[in-house]
This record gives C-alpha cells, structure tokens and sequence, in this order.
C-alpha cells in the first residue's frame, strides 16, 4: 500500500497528482507542519518524516522522502504507468539530467527571484539559463522530454505554476503550465489536496 503524508496547498500536493497518473491504490494521509512565512502550524508527531515536513512517502514499510527521491522512485516502481524511461532506454539519461535539474537548478533560480536577489550577477545569470533551457526544450515538445509527458513534468510544471509571477512573460511556460493543470490526473488531484484528509483507492 501506498501511503502519501501530506498537508494541503504544499510541495507534497504534486503527489496527489503524480499519484493519480500512476493509478495505483493509496492513501492520503493528512499531517500538520509548520508554515513559517504564515506564522502557523507545528509538527505532527504521526508525520514519519525525519524533520517533519512534507511530502513523506511509505511504501510496504519503505519511507522516502524529499521531493525528487519520491518521484523517481514512484515513477520506477510503476513501469506500467510509462512516467519514465527505463534503465535500458536512451532517454534515461535526459530524464535524470531533468530531474536533477529541477533540484539543482530550476529552486535555486526561482527562489532568488522570490528573495529578490536577482541583482546579484551570478544569481541573475543563473535565472536567465534557467528560464532559457526552460523555453528552449518546450520549443522541441509539449513536454519537457518533447513528446512524451514524465514524472519530470509534474515537478518542473508544478513548480512553474506555482511560482508563475517569478517567471517572466512567456507564451511557452504559459502554454506549458496550462498543459499541466488540465491533465486529468491534475485535475482529481487539485479536488483531493482540497479534500484534505479524503482516502484513495483504486
């Protein structure tokens, strides 16, 4: 069984939706944290995350945590949900470099611009290859990996719309995040963050 701990409007509701496009059994699992830019929340002693925090995953008694360890590993144990190429694939190797991108690269940028630290040089450069290689690989395909959507997508599109106001006027992130949001699967997710607490299963 697979269990999703999660606070509602959080990093951990983009596993709602990439749990809806696995279309595996699980369950919701609501917790508490602590929101420090609302002055709200606390710890939930029930929440099996080291630090507390979402999104925290419990899979058969295997606990993953952090955001790009629970997307990489969901979408490998559901092969049938074809959200990233396999081992033996070519494509493996571009879907990892996304993945680590988003981490390494796509946060760090948008974040300083929500800090409005992008009159720093450095910062600012980083921002403009961000939003470049960005741009440049939805100009090949509707997806980041051009044709076929993966779990890259739900992290990098996720994060795009949540931080839109950050990222200058584009019609291709524009375009991109509506892709997104109206998947299907992001749709019933959208309804069960809301829900906040309602249990899923297949």
């Amino acid at each position: 069984m697979l269990t999703l701990f999660h606070a509602p409007m959080s990093r951990s509701s983009r596993f709602i939706w990439l749990l809806e496009e696995i279309g595996a059994p699980y369950e919701i699992r609501p917790v508490s944290i602590l929101r420090p830019m609302q002055g709200e929340g606390a710890p939930d002693a029930g929440n099996p995350h080291p630090d507390k925090k979402v999104p925290a995953l419990l899979h058969d008694g295997v606990l993953v945590t952090e955001s790009q360890a629970i997307a990489l590993y969901l979408a490998d144990q559901f092969p049938e949900a074809g959200l990233a190429p396999r081992l033996d694939e070519r494509e493996r190797g571009a879907y990892l470099t996304w993945m680590a991108w988003y981490c390494g690269a796509l946060e760090h940028a948008m974040f300083a611009a929500f800090e409005n630290a992008l009159g720093d040089v450095q910062k600012k450069r980083n921002y403009d290859e961000v939003v470049a290689r960005l741009e440049g690989a939805l100009a090949k395909g509707p997806w980041i990996m051009g044709e076929h959507f993966t779990a890259a997508d739900v992290l990098i599109g996720s994060a795009v719309n949540w931080a839109r106001k950050v990222f200058p006027e584009s019609a291709a992130l524009d375009a991109y995040g509506a892709r997104c949001a109206t998947r299907p699967a992001a749709l019933r997710a959208m309804e069960l963050d809301q829900a906040s607490g309602v249990q899923k299963a297949a």
